[in-house]
């Protein structure tokens, strides 16, 4: 399968400014390529302004837009284009940012471009996304931690992965908390699609996959999880080759 991905946990760890951690990550993966434009897919950020969705969409925009440049690169968001189907054609790289994963799987499905995109990736591409970004890189949106917002008409996703990946991944569970940990969560989802192998990605880690090669990068290992198996530890660099 021909695939250049940048699969991000998060954005930003406390205290820093945005995008700060993985800024490297990301200018790696697109000088690379020799990219020097990104087609931004805003559709998770709903909730940066009271004001309108569409006017969350522009300062989630200019948001990404400034660390790009910082970078070297120049960003538009898809969402003031008339013709999507065409931009994505015409893209030379894509990036889908972090949010709520359920308005953001409503929108690309509702505005036709999911399979677009899905098709534009397996050319090779490069995709990258953090948080739901990275989430809806897998076959379907059920690993997310997010609250349902919006209805979308499926949960299928983009399919350029064979494993779902759980972002923001947690192991502890704050004292006084009654209810499931992240763990519990994974393993509940498990037991009713129990052919599927699910990532916990901690913050301030990334996959990186070129192709059939994986990598885990970062500074903490990632959780695997499978029905019926005791759960692994990945430190980065380890063989993810079972991911396949």
């Amino acid at each position: 399968m021909k695939r250049n991905l940048l699969l991000i946990s998060n954005s930003t760890n406390a205290g820093e400014e945005y995008l700060r951690w993985p800024r490297i990550y990301i200018k790696e993966f697109l000088d690379q390529y020799g990219i020097r434009k990104v087609l931004f897919i805003p559709f998770a950020g709903v909730s940066l302004t009271s004001e309108s969705i569409e006017n969350s969409f522009d300062i989630y925009e200019e948001r990404v837009k400034k660390v790009f440049l910082e970078l070297g690169f120049e960003l538009n968001s898809i969402h003031k284009e008339k013709d999507p189907l065409k931009m994505i054609r015409e893209a030379e790289s894509i990036a889908v940012g972090g949010g709520n994963t359920f308005h953001l799987v409503k929108m690309l499905h509702e505005t036709g471009i999911m399979q677009s995109i899905r098709e534009k990736i397996l050319t090779g591409t490069p995709y990258l996304g953090w948080s739901a970004g990275a989430n809806v890189a897998c076959p379907t949106m059920k690993t997310t931690n997010d609250m349902p917002i919006s209805q979308p008409p499926s949960f299928d996703c983009l399919d350029l992965v064979t494993f779902q990946i759980n972002p923001h991944y947690l192991d502890a569970n704050p004292a006084g908390h009654g209810g499931e940990t992240r763990e519990q969560r994974i393993n509940e989802f498990l037991s009713v699609n129990r052919n599927v192998t699910v990532v916990g990605l901690r913050e301030s880690t990334l996959l990186r996959i070129q192709d059939e090669r994986f990598e885990l990068i970062g500074t903490r290992p990632m959780r695997v999880f499978r029905f019926g198996e005791d759960c692994k530890e990945i430190v980065p660099g380890g063989d993810l080759s079972f991911l396949h």
